[in-house]
Formats: C-alpha cells, sequence, structure tokens
C-alpha cells in the first residue's frame, strides 16, 4: 500500500483542497492519504475559523482516508518548526511513502535547490544575509534579498512553506519522497470571491457572506457548515481580546521574554503600549514595526496567551519534536489501514486520551498544551454562540461511515 502525506490547515476546507487531495492521489498514485492538520490555533498566529473536528470531517468527505491533530506547539510555530513538526509527525507514523504539498511554482526540482541552499547556508548566503539584517531588513526580506536569483519563489507564501517541509525531510534524513502540485486559482492574499478557486483568506474575509463563500466549499460539505454555522463558527482573533488583555496585565518585560517567539523588543513595546489595547488586531497592528512582521507579532501574542514558552519548545525539540500522534478522524472502510499505522508508528498514536498515561516528559507538557488550547478555543466558542461547553476530553473522534 503506498500512502500520502498531506499538511494542512483547512482554515476553512475549500474547493482547492478537495482539488489537492484529487491531484496528490493523481500525481503520486497514493491507495490512502494521511493529512496532517492544525488544531484550533494556526500557523500565522490565531484561532481557526472553524474547529478542527469540523475541518476534519470536511477533510474526510473529501477523501483524506485519516486526520491527525499537529501539536500546537508546532501549529503556532514560525514555518521552520510547523514544518519540522509535521513532517517528523508523518515521518514518525512509519508508513508514509510521499509527501505532497502545494506550491505556486509547481517545480519540485527549483524549491529543492532552495531548500539545499538554505540548509547547508553557504558562506556566501550567510554574508549577504547577515548584511540585510544589520541594514534593518525583517528576517524573511533579508533572505529574499540574500537569495535574489530565487527572489520570486521566495515572494510566495506556499513555495516558502514548501521549501520548510523540503529543509525538514533532509535534516530528518527521511526517505520520505516529496512532490508538489502547482496551486490553482487566486493567490494566497487575494481577498476577492471568484469563480475559479480562491484562497482561504478570501473565505474567511468574507465568512459573515455566507450565502457567495458556499460555492467555495465541496457540496458534500454543505450540510456540515450549515449545521455549524453560529454554533461553533465562525471565530475570529478579537474573541479572545478581553483573554488576552488579561494575561497581559499580570506580566513584565522580563517574564514576557519566557514566551516563545517573544524577544525584549517585543517585550518593552507590549508593555509600553497595552494601556492603548482596544482589540487584539488592534494591538497588533500598534505593536507592529519594520522588524516585528504582523505574523511574527501575531504568533507571539498567542503564545503568551496559550502559555508556550521557549522553554517548552526546546524540550520538544530536543525530544526529536513530536512525541505522540493524536487521531482526529477517520474513514471506516480504512479501519485496517489504522491497523498498519499502530502496527508501525515509532510514537504512541492517541486513540483514546486514557492511553496518554503511557506518555513521558515532553509529551505529557505538549499534550497538556494540545488540551488546554482546546478547551479555551471550546470556551471562547461557546460564550461567542450561547452553546453548551464540551470538555476536549469528552470530545470523540470523527468516524466517516
Amino acid at each position: 500500500m503506498k500512502v500520502a502525506g498531506l499538511v494542512a490547515e483547512y482554515n476553512p476546507f475549500h474547493k482547492g483542497h478537495f482539488y489537492h487531495i484529487e491531484k496528490t492521489k493523481e500525481l503520486t498514485g497514493a491507495d490512502a492519504v494521511i493529512a496532517v492538520i492544525s488544531g484550533n490555533f494556526v500557523q500565522r498566529g490565531a484561532p481557526a475559523v472553524m474547529p478542527k473536528r469540523l475541518r476534519t470531517a470536511c477533510a474526510l468527505r473529501s477523501g483524506v482516508s485519516a486526520v491527525f491533530e499537529l501539536p500546537v506547539y508546532y501549529a503556532t510555530a514560525s514555518a521552520e518548526y510547523f514544518a519540522l513538526g509535521a513532517v517528523s509527525l508523518l515521518e514518525r507514523l512509519g508508513c508514509v511513502d510521499v509527501l505532497c504539498f502545494g506550491s505556486e511554482c509547481g517545480d519540485i526540482r527549483i524549491l529543492e535547490e532552495v531548500a539545499d541552499i538554505l540548509e547547508t547556508e553557504p558562506e556566501a548566503y550567510k554574508t549577504s544575509l547577515r548584511q540585510g539584517l544589520k541594514d534593518g531588513l525583517s528576517f524573511p526580506a533579508a533572505r529574499q534579498r540574500a537569495l535574489k536569483r530565487y527572489e520570486t519563489v521566495l515572494s510566495a507564501p506556499n513555495n516558502i512553506l514548501g521549501i520548510e517541509y523540503l529543509k525538514a525531510l533532509k535534516r530528518l534524513n527521511s526517505s520520505i519522497k516529496a512532490y508538489t502540485v502547482r496551486r490553482e486559482g487566486a493567490g494566497y492574499h487575494d481577498t476577492a470571491i471568484g469563480d475559479t478557486f480562491c484562497s482561504a483568506s478570501a473565505i474567511r474575509a468574507n465568512i459573515g457572506h455566507f450565502p457567495q463563500i458556499l460555492p467555495q466549499i465541496p457540496e458534500n460539505c454543505h450540510d456540515l457548515l450549515l449545521e455549524s454555522k453560529n454554533r461553533s463558527f465562525p471565530i475570529q482573533s478579537n474573541d479572545f481580546s478581553l483573554l488576552l488583555k488579561a494575561k497581559l496585565l499580570k506580566e513584565t518585560k522580563d517574564s514576557l521574554t519566557a514566551y516563545a517567539d517573544v524577544s525584549r523588543e517585543l517585550a518593552a513595546r507590549i508593555v509600553n503600549c497595552r494601556n492603548h489595547f482596544l482589540n487584539l488586531e488592534q494591538f497588533i497592528s500598534l505593536l507592529k514595526t519594520k522588524e516585528l512582521t504582523y505574523s511574527r507579532i501575531s504568533r507571539a501574542l498567542f503564545h503568551i496567551l496559550l502559555g508556550i514558552t521557549k522553554q517548552n519548545m526546546e524540550n520538544c525539540l530536543a525530544s526529536g519534536y513530536v512525541c505522540y500522534a493524536r487521531l482526529l478522524g477517520f474513514r471506516e472502510e480504512d479501519t485496517p489501514f489504522l491497523k498498519l499505522i499502530k502496527d508501525r508508528a515509532q510514537i504512541p498514536v492517541l486513540t483514546k486520551l486514557s492511553k496518554a498515561a503511557i506518555l513521558e516528559e515532553p509529551g505529557k507538557d505538549m499534550l497538556e498544551a494540545d488540551l488546554y488550547a482546546a478547551d479555551l478555543y471550546e470556551s471562547v466558542a461557546t460564550d461567542r454562540f450561547h452553546t453548551a461547553f464540551t470538555n476536549e476530553k469528552q470530545q470523540k473522534i470523527i468516524k466517516l461511515t
């Protein structure tokens, strides 16, 4: 059996994702597809607009055999660590043959060339990168200038993430073979709803105009979204404003620097500006500078809210990145495939939280962070929509019959 791995956020799931799943099967000849998805918080430093189990159900209906959750430590990290966490999870499942990701360029050879440079860091590249940072450029801008030949490639978000997947495969000395599917339709940051594949950004931006975005969702998922709208989604960053403000009131410049992605400069800006906090998105814009990008600040603020520290990340990186694989959902017809995963996996496969007792540190710590993040998100959603709260430990695995 040939198994393909996908890494995604499905935030939200749309027709472009369905196209990616179909093209993956066509391109790789895979018999089964595993998706590793972000939980209720995503890589750009924000809550997912839809809860993870709703996105899981959409993926299963669209041909994915099984969905696993990327731990929140990696789901909310920079592109480098997001990719390392996701690829290491696929690698440690022990049965994934290929990884297929979307990219704007659609040429795996070009992406591998860039990945080789970034992984080996030749002296000319390092010299140019240091000069760019010295000139006051942000790290992404300095890196792009240092790789002038690949400037167009590095200006596209999916290319950048794809390069990080390739770097992760090299760093893990993985036998998983990489493929890429060219991204079709609207650009990553395009917020207009068109007739062709639109971006997830466009759907999120127009989430209040539900009849307008529904045609961008696979038809077999329409009932799921219609049943869940205004019951569990949409969730936005500003829904967490009061929680974050309360958290920041207890912090100091020194205590803030313990959190992942919080530099001394950012910690000082947070403390100096927190009296002007109106809502979360406004506060991010207030903190933004030439060197501190919006996404970097957003990730840092959610690390503070979720209690994710630099030490947490160091412990996980030292342990082999991901300590378990938590199953979110599967297709019943693929149940024998799950046995293959359990037999070959190099890490515990968690189908029930009662099995978490076998975890050692930092796995226990990693799982506790996942549970807290899920309960915090559920608390905000139930408060917003006046629905009943369900603790993460009571949530069930999605099984598509």
